[in-house]
C-alpha cells in the first residue's frame, strides 16, 4: 500500500473516531485535518468536510475556493479572514461564525490551495447541490461537476440516474457522463463516447469533441471520428436553427396580422385610411397596464380580463372617432388620412399626458414565461407560441362572425356595393359604426398581445401602422384571408432577410418587393371579386 493511501487511511479514521461529538466538534475535526502540506491530503480532508450535514459547510468550501481559509498563529484555530484596508485580518471562526477579532497579517497563516483542488473543491460544492430539492440547482450542480473535471465525482453522478426523476436533471446528468466518457484514458471507451455525441447539441459536449479534434497527441481514429461527430452536430444546429426561424417569422407574421386584421375591415368597407390605427392597438396595451395595476394579485389571469377589457376600450374610442370625425369625410380618402393622423396624435399626447412619457413594462403571467423544449437544441417560448395561437383564434373567430352573421353579411354587402345595399334596406350608417367599432376592438386585442412582447409606451402604435397598411395591401383590401397569408408571409421572409441585410434593411427589402408586387398585381394576392370590384 502507498504512503498516500496509508496517510488517507489514517485521515479518515481520525475524523472517523473524532466524529461522535457535536455537529461543531465534526468541523474542527474535520478542518484541523487541513492543515496538511500535502494537497493530495487535503483533497481527502476536503471531501470528508463536504460530506457533514451542516449548513456550514457551503460557506467554509467557498472561503476555501477563495484563498480565504487560515489558521490563527497563536492558537491554531482555523478562521476565515477578511481582508482590512489598513493591514490585517478580520478573524470569523470557520467552524462556528463566532467574530475573533482582528489581526495583523503575520497573525494568521493562510491554508494553501491550488488549482486541481479548488476544481475539486467546486466539485464538492456541486455533490452538496445535488441533494436541493430545486431541480435548476440540481442541473447547475451536475454542470459545474461537469466543468470541475474531478473523475472522481464520476460514479457519484452516475449513482444518482437511480434515484433521479426529473427529466432536465436526467439529462444534464447523461451530457456530464458523456464528457467524462470523452476523455476516458480507455480509447474505446472514448470512442464509443464519440461515436454517442454525434447528436448530442450540448455546448460542453460539443466543446470536448472540439479538443479532440485539435489535439495532435491523439491517434488520427480518435479525431476522425470526433470530427465527423461534430459535423453531424453542425447539420442538426442548421436544422433546428431553420425551424426557430421559421416559427419566429410566424410569430412575427401573427402578430403583423392580429395588427391589421381591424385595419383591412375598415379600410375594405368604409374606404377610411385610418392612421389613428396603430393608437388603438397602444391603447389595447394601456388597458393591460391598468388591469394590472388594479389586480395586483391575480396577474396570472390578468390577460383573461385585458382581451374583452381591450376590445371594449378600443371599440368605444373608434366608434366616438367614427361619429365625430370620420362620418363628415366619407369618400374624401386623403382627409381621412389627415384628420385620423391629427387624432393619433391627440391619442398620444392625451397617453403622456395621464401616463407619463415613460415606457411601461407589463408582467408576463407565469404560464406565458420559459420556453417548450421539443427536441435538445429546439426550444420554442410559450409567449409567442401563445400569442400565434391567439391570433389564429381571433382570425377565426371573425370569420365566423363576417361568414355566419347578420352583421357579416352585411358589411360583406357594403363591402362590395355601398349603394346597392342601402337600396336593399341595409343601414349603411349603423353597419359603419360597428365596423368601425369591431376593427377598433381588434386593434385593441393586437394590444394585449404586444404588450408581452415589448414595452407599453406612447408610440407603440407608430412601430405597426405602416407594416399593418403594407399586409392590408398586399393581401388584398378587404379580405381577411388575404391579411392572414400576407402578415404569416411577410413575417417569416423578415426574419431570413434579418441575419444577411439587418433589421432595417430587411424592412427597406420588404416594401420595395411590395411596391413591385403591387405593379403587378394592384389589388393584392387575394383580390375583391365581383361587378362593384373596380369602383
Amino acid at each position: 500500500m502507498s504512503s498516500f493511501k496509508v496517510s488517507a487511511l489514517i485521515l479518515f479514521l481520525i475524523i472517523g473516531l473524532k466524529s461522535f461529538g457535536s455537529p461543531g466538534e465534526d468541523i474542527s475535526n474535520a478542518l484541523d485535518a487541513l492543515k496538511v502540506k500535502s494537497f493530495a491530503q487535503k483533497e481527502v480532508a476536503a471531501s470528508a468536510l463536504a460530506d457533514l450535514k451542516d449548513r456550514r459547510i457551503d460557506t467554509i468550501l467557498s472561503a476555501f475556493i477563495e484563498g480565504k481559509l487560515y489558521t490563527k498563529k497563536d492558537s491554531g484555530e482555523v478562521v476565515i479572514v477578511s481582508p482590512l484596508k489598513g493591514g490585517g485580518f478580520e478573524l470569523e471562526h470557520a467552524a462556528t461564525g463566532e467574530h475573533l477579532g482582528v489581526v495583523g497579517r503575520r497573525g494568521a497563516k493562510k491554508i494553501s490551495v491550488n488549482n486541481k483542488l479548488r476544481r475539486h473543491l467546486k466539485g464538492l460544492q456541486a455533490v452538496r447541490r445535488l441533494n436541493d430539492n430545486n431541480p435548476a440547482e440540481r442541473v447547475a450542480a451536475v454542470e459545474a461537476i461537469m466543468k470541475a473535471d474531478d473523475k472522481s465525482l464520476q460514479s457519484l453522478i452516475a449513482s444518482r440516474q437511480d434515484t433521479e426523476k426529473n427529466e432536465k436533471v436526467l439529462i444534464a446528468i447523461k451530457n456530464a457522463l458523456v464528457v467524462f466518457d470523452l476523455d476516458s484514458s480507455d480509447p474505446l471507451k472514448r470512442l464509443a463516447a464519440i461515436g454517442a455525441s454525434s447528436s448530442n447539441l450540448d455546448s460542453n459536449v460539443r466543446a470536448k469533441l472540439n479538443s479532440i479534434v485539435t489535439n495532435k497527441d491523439l491517434p488520427r481514429e480518435l479525431r476522425d471520428a470526433a470530427e465527423n461527430s461534430l459535423t453531424k452536430i453542425e447539420d442538426r444546429v442548421s436544422r433546428f436553427r431553420l425551424i426557430e426561424t421559421i416559427f419566429f417569422g410566424l410569430s412575427l407574421g401573427s402578430i403583423l396580422a392580429l395588427a391589421a386584421i381591424g385595419l383591412s375591415i375598415t379600410f375594405g368597407v368604409m374606404g377610411v385610411i385610418n392612421m389613428a390605427h396603430g393608437e388603438l392597438i397602444m391603447l389595447g396595451a394601456y388597458t393591460t397596464y391598468v388591469i394590472q395595476l388594479l389586480m395586483p394579485d391575480l396577474i396570472e389571469y390578468s390577460l383573461l380580463i385585458a382581451v374583452p377589457a381591450a376590445f371594449i376600450v378600443a371599440g368605444l374610442v373608434g366608434i366616438c372617432i367614427e361619429r365625430s370625425v370620420i362620418r363628415f369625410l366619407y369618400g374624401r380618402p386623403l382627409e381621412t388620412l389627415l384628420a385620423t393622423f391629427g387624432i393619433s396624435l391627440i391619442l398620444q399626447q392625451a397617453v403622456r399626458t395621464i401616463f407619463s412619457p415613460l415606457n411601461r413594462s407589463v408582467i408576463t403571467p407565469e404560464w406565458m414565461s420559459g420556453s417548450l423544449e421539443i427536441a435538445q437544441g429546439l426550444s420554442i417560448t410559450y409567449n409567442r407560441l401563445y400569442i400565434f395561437v391567439f391570433a389564429l383564434l381571433v382570425f377565426a373567430v371573425l370569420l365566423v362572425i363576417m361568414q355566419k352573421t347578420r352583421l357579416g353579411l352585411e358589411v360583406r354587402a357594403v363591402t362590395q356595393n355601398r349603394a346597392m345595399a342601402q337600396a336593399m334596406g341595409i343601414r349603411n350608417t349603423r353597419v359603419d359604426i360597428l365596423t368601425f367599432g369591431l376593427g377598433a376592438g381588434i386593434a385593441g386585442v393586437a394590444g394585449v398581445a404586444l404588450s408581452q412582447l415589448t414595452n407599453v409606451g406612447p408610440n407603440l402604435g407608430q412601430s405597426y401602422i405602416v407594416d399593418s397598411f403594407m399586409v392590408v395591401v398586399f393581401g388584398g383590401v378587404g379580405n381577411l384571408w388575404g391579411t392572414l397569408v400576407a402578415g404569416l408571409s411577410l413575417g417569416v421572409v423578415n426574419k431570413f432577410l434579418e441575419p444577411f441585410a439587418g433589421a432595417v434593411v430587411a424592412k427597406i427589402l420588404v416594401l420595395i418587393f411590395i411596391i413591385l408586387f403591387i405593379q403587378k398585381r394592384p389589388r393584392g394576392l387575394f383580390p375583391q371579386k365581383g361587378r362593384a370590384a373596380d369602383n
